[in-house]
């Protein structure tokens, strides 16, 4: 008996050791089990949830079973109704036959043909949407003060419908440039200089990159947006009232007979030039029907409380996103988007994060909050929601760190985290991986922009520095390609039934992937100083609080 208890007291005098010597070093002191990995994976990706489409019956199932381990793990709930947050949305369909665009100009009315010769999508802000007025050429609609850029100088648009390109210039920055160049951000542009209805044109870049028949695939594809406490859609401007994307054919049309035609237009993109307003001749009216509904879908938050009295109030933020996209339309018998890699690996990876430190003897100084958001597939919609309707303070959010589609079929030998150029934080990423055996290579595809377009955005522009994480292209087998890899993903499963349990999933990749996600969590939730933005970066300058 004295044996076992000197014995007991060893083993847990040995075990505080390890636990303590670890919360300096982080070395080896986390044990990813890739069983539950693979259940928690297994489960959200199955036939069952249906493709956890937004406020679906089955992004119900797959926000309870997360729930449910949040529960098991001993998580604290930080919802606004235990660990759920619900979020209502507008739904909005357009109705297909009622699109009408005319072009009224010398006494001649030209109609333009939905969807051959241009697209509509639903309104948001009303079932019975038309415009009509006169317009203005606006080269890209662009205002970016900080780029020495102002699309709208000496152009009077007020009561008008502006005319702009798709994209960019040439020379702006990839990422500062999809911030300025964003839906959003150019309809805010034509709203405070009094537009009332907004036509985008295509451009031959465009077309090589997302050419215009392509998007005729979605043009069924509804618009939702999440609705604020009067009952309003957010993120939307009541005063544009209509708008349209043109093919080429009827963009040449539209600039018949104007100072400058689109192919002076498209002759300055060529040369790289940005072509300046005007007014263009005739007038435009615009309608469209659209059918609205209702539709509630949850966040899941839960938190890890940290252990430093004084630290315990500032938040590491895990984020995974639990949607897909749902049923596809095709005749064919496997028509559920079951979204296996997009996003069950990031969410399963997320919850065996959450047990690793739920079952720490020794808990990080800052609190772990854990944030399953909803709405991904819809337009960052459930992660903007909750980073502008926080369950904690947003200024007491130190860092984000969020993980969607992680390819898990592969060893990789590295990780990218989109994003951590622009703070500190790609220290801490770096000596985290490290720690995992794991390096930390740069962005490989910086052209893309990808720190704009997932969920951890809506964190940044909330003030909190982010990063996307995501194994990277270097495979530990010299057989294998990542990059290939990745493009086959893309190419093959990428938002198709295809995206399902059958692939060729690396449970090593799992584990490792959840290794150095832990480690990051670690460093961030021990380190002395809170991360900060790089001095001077465009991100933490537009939008730190």
């Amino acid at each position: 008996m004295i044996k076992k208890l000197l014995l007991g007291s060893a083993m847990t005098a040995m075990a505080f050791a390890a636990t303590a010597h670890n919360h300096e070093t982080t070395e080896n002191s986390f044990n990813p089990d890739t069983q539950r990995i693979k259940s928690h994976l297994f489960f959200l990706a199955d036939d069952l949830l249906e493709g956890r489409d937004t406020g679906s019956r089955g992004h119900e199932i797959a926000a309870l079973y997360i729930a449910t381990e949040f529960a098991k793990y001993g998580l604290k709930p930080a919802g606004t109704e235990g660990y759920m947050q619900q979020v209502s949305f507008r739904k909005a369909n357009l109705l297909q036959e009622s699109p009408e665009f005319t072009l009224t100009r010398n006494g001649e009315k030209i109609d333009f043909a939905y969807p051959k010769e241009y697209l509509a999508g639903p309104s948001l802000l009303s079932v019975d949407a038309n415009v009509s007025g006169e317009l203005v050429f606006v080269g890209y609609g662009i205002v970016a003060d900080e780029l020495s850029h102002n699309d709208y100088e000496n152009i009077d648009v007020e009561g008008k419908i502006v005319v702009s390109l798709a994209g960019k210039p040439s020379d702006f920055p990839s990422e500062e440039g999809a911030h300025f160049a964003s839906g959003y951000q150019k309809q805010k542009y034509a709203a405070e200089h009094g537009a009332i209805g907004m036509i985008t044109i295509t451009t031959p870049k465009n077309e090589k990159v997302r050419p215009y028949q392509s998007r005729l695939s979605y043009i069924h594809t509804p618009r939702m947006a999440w609705l604020d406490d009067e009952g309003q859609p957010a993120n939307t401007f009541p005063q544009i009232k209509g708008g349209a994307y043109l093919s080429e054919a009827a963009a040449k049309t539209l600039f018949e007979g104007a100072e400058r035609e689109l192919v002076d237009i498209y002759a300055d993109l060529e040369a790289d030039k940005v072509p300046t307003g005007f007014a263009l001749p005739g007038t435009v009216s615009l309608s469209k029907k659209s059918t609205h509904e209702v539709v509630t879908s949850p966040n899941v938050v839960g938190v890890l409380e940290g252990s430093d009295p004084a630290l315990k109030d500032e938040y590491v933020v895990f984020s995974a996103h639990s949607d897909h996209i749902g049923f596809a339309k095709t005749v064919k018998k496997d028509n559920i988007n079951n979204g296996a890699m997009d996003n069950a690996s990031g969410t399963s990876v997320m919850l065996e994060t959450a047990r690793l430190f739920s079952e720490m003897d020794v808990k990080p100084k800052r609190s772990i909050l854990f944030v399953s958001v909803t709405g991904e597939e819809k337009g960052l919609l459930g992660a903007d929601y909750f980073a502008r309707n926080p369950t904690v303070p947003v200024t007491s959010m130190v860092a984000n760190v969020n993980l969607d589609m992680p390819i898990l079929t592969y060893e990789f030998a590295d990780v990218i985290a989109f994003g951590a150029n622009h703070s500190d934080l790609k220290a801490s990423v770096e000596t985290a991986a490290s720690n995992a055996d794991i390096s930390l290579s740069p962005d490989p595809w910086p052209d893309q922009a990808l720190f704009t377009r997932s969920d951890h955005y809506a964190f940044v522009k909330q003030g909190v520095p982010a990063v996307f994480l995501v194994p990277g292209l270097t495979s530990k087998d010299p057989e294998v390609d990542g990059s290939k890899v990745f493009g086959h993903f893309l190419s093959t499963n990428y938002h198709k039934p295809s995206d399902d349990i059958n692939q060729p999933f690396n449970w090593n990749a799992a584990e490792a992937f959840t290794k150095v996600n832990a480690q990051i969590g670690w460093t961030l939730a021990n380190q002395e100083d809170k991360p900060k933005w790089n001095e001077g970066d465009f991100f933490g300058t537009t939008f730190s609080k």
